[in-house]
């Protein structure tokens, strides 16, 4: 049995940028208080929510090292250090690892993609660099790339090969990754509108983007199922999912920081290719946060 990196709600944290386009580190530390102060269980950095993909390695790992020294251990936090190129994701793996991160979030390879025994080598790879365990992150509509369950299964005989963010949308592969996997693999659900089945599966948590928003509605909700209290797990995941539909309304992570930048957070622009969300979607997004009672005036 493998002890879970967290159980509940991980918050898939924004990267709040700066009018330049620089990193706002102080407005990261009013998000990350704000969070561990409404009870978020863990802290991803640099995931797809933090616009990995646009930060130059320098400024990656500076924005990993300086969530975990906010952080302090109140609760774990997370690095993600993925890459479709094997050699960078264990350059970053071991530079996340060396600052003090206590696990890493890794994608399957997109783009030039691999066979399923590539993720085996791939994943193994990660575990083997960074020696602190390794979450998977499994969302082919993404990559275009998808994470076999037999695949999952012969990752998790390796010890540091802890869980697995599933953001398939495959009920039916999540439950025959539990099936096969049981207590050597924690399944994390990637998607707002699938915690409670995930739960219902024997999952730990979510890794959530509706957090950065409203972490105690993600929170409650999966505290609600692990208390025995399945009809208000569900409420709350009912309640979730207009949040959910607006943030995904265009690619994350553009709702969310929109979404923020109108809650108050300086949260700042996404860095090109990504741009602001159209007009209609900004009405559709607001009208969610309204209906929430996120906004009041």
């Amino acid at each position: 049995m493998k002890t879970p990196i967290f159980t509940g709600s991980g918050l898939a944290m924004i990267t709040p940028m700066n009018a330049d386009g620089s990193v706002n580190y102080a407005e990261i530390d009013r998000i990350l208080e704000d969070q561990l102060a409404n009870h978020t269980d863990a802290i991803l950095s640099c995931g797809t929510t933090g616009e990995a993909s646009t930060l130059e390695d320098e400024e990656h790992l500076q924005v990993i090292k300086h969530v975990v020294k906010r952080v302090n251990g109140r609760v774990p936090v997370i690095a993600g250090t993925g890459s479709n190129n094997t050699a960078h994701a264990v350059m970053m793996s071991k530079g996340a690892a060396d600052l003090g991160a206590d696990a890493l979030l890794v994608v399957t390879p997109y783009y030039n993609k691999t066979t399923q025994a590539g993720l085996v080598a791939h994943f193994t790879a990660m575990a083997e660099a960074g020696g602190i365990p390794v979450i998977m992150y499994n969302v082919p509509s993404r990559t275009g790339l998808n994470i076999a369950p037999e695949t999952a299964l012969e990752l998790s005989k390796h010890p540091l090969i802890n869980g697995i963010k599933e953001a398939s949308g495959n009920i039916s592969q999540v439950a025959k990754i539990a099936q096969l996997c049981g207590d050597e693999l924690n399944i994390y659900s990637g998607n707002d509108d699938q915690v409670v089945p995930l739960l219902a599966l024997g999952g730990k948590g979510v890794i959530s983007v509706v957090s950065n928003v409203k972490p105690e509605l993600v929170h409650n909700c999966c505290k609600a199922f692990f208390d025995g209290d399945t009809a208000k797990a569900r409420e709350l995941q009912l309640e979730m999912l207009p949040l959910a539909d607006a943030l995904f309304c265009e690619v994350n992570p553009i709702p969310v920081k929109y979404a923020m930048n109108v809650l108050g957070w300086e949260a700042g622009e996404c860095r090109l290719p990504l741009v602001e969300p159209s007009e209609a979607h900004k009405e559709y997004i607001e009208k969610a946060l309204r209906a929430e009672g996120l906004i009041t005036e």
